[in-house]
């Protein structure tokens, strides 16, 4: 089993606190949602597990398989199997999604990579996301509009097949057909794959394909309230602050598990 821990995390970019103590513990099989208003620290959280040195580790620790990440880069992290999707995907002129993701397999993969078999994986995944099929051979994300940059990062995501995924909004930018492309592609790959998910979202839509076992609420810098779907109803009907007081009926995590396992 793979698992993502977190240890009483603080961190602050120009000299802001950002997160604050914050705790999180995520196991293969368990898809964790993250919810809250703007500003409040759930970006911040991924681009610190990929390593992003804008920001800066002033207490705690995190692990990923017991192996502690704090010092490695980000190259390191997703060779160990991590991988972001982000929220804003750049844009990099003169290198073809194709060459980065055969350069990217082949650093991670060395002697077993095949490129016969990365050909196909890669048209097969491409022809699922109802990408066009030019888009392999230009510029990654080079005039793509926000929906075909989100589809782009769950291409890479399915060639890089990682162990552990972060989704830092996914949902924004997408019409209603990508949307359900988008959520049942990485429904799909997690029921074949078994990852561990941390997804970030504003919005309920998403959780119709990608179903949580925990959905956090959080609140300055750190997790005030965990619950299982059941929570997230309870943010769309009354908000944050007065789901914050409230008691969250929840049926269990374990109890949603077991319905995914049974899909």
């Amino acid at each position: 089993m793979n698992t993502l821990k977190i240890v009483n995390l603080t961190v602050k970019v120009d000299d802001k606190i950002i997160l604050k103590d914050f705790n999180l513990d995520i196991n293969s099989g368990e898809i964790h949602v993250l919810m809250g208003p703007n500003g409040i620290g759930k970006s911040t959280l991924t681009k610190v597990i990929m390593g992003d040195p804008t920001y800066t580790i002033v207490d705690g620790k995190i692990y990923y398989n017991n192996v502690l990440l704090n010092e490695l880069s980000t190259d390191e992290r997703a060779r160990m199997g991590i991988f972001l999707g982000m929220q804003l995907p750049m844009e990099i002129e003169g290198v073809t999604n194709a060459d980065f993701l055969r350069t990217a397999l082949t650093t991670k993969e060395k002697e077993n990579f095949k490129l016969y078999e990365f050909i196909k994986k890669i048209d097969k995944t491409v022809e699922m996301l109802d990408m066009k099929k030019d888009m392999i051979h230009r510029g990654v994300n080079q005039g793509f509009s926000g929906g075909e940059r989100k589809k782009n990062e769950i291409l890479q995501m399915y060639m890089l097949n990682p162990s552990f995924i972060m989704l830092d909004e996914i949902d924004s930018g997408l019409d209603v057909d990508s949307l359900k492309i988008v959520g049942e592609s990485v429904y799909n790959y997690y029921k074949q794959n078994n990852p561990g998910i941390l997804l970030i979202t504003h919005y309920e839509r998403i959780l119709d394909y990608i179903h949580p076992t925990h959905v956090h609420i959080v609140s300055d810098g750190k997790i005030i309230k965990t619950g299982d779907y059941s929570l997230v109803r309870e943010i769309e009907k009354y908000g944050f602050d007065k789901t914050n007081s409230k008691k969250v009926n929840s049926i269990g995590v374990c109890a949603i598990k077991e319905k995914i396992e049974n899909e």
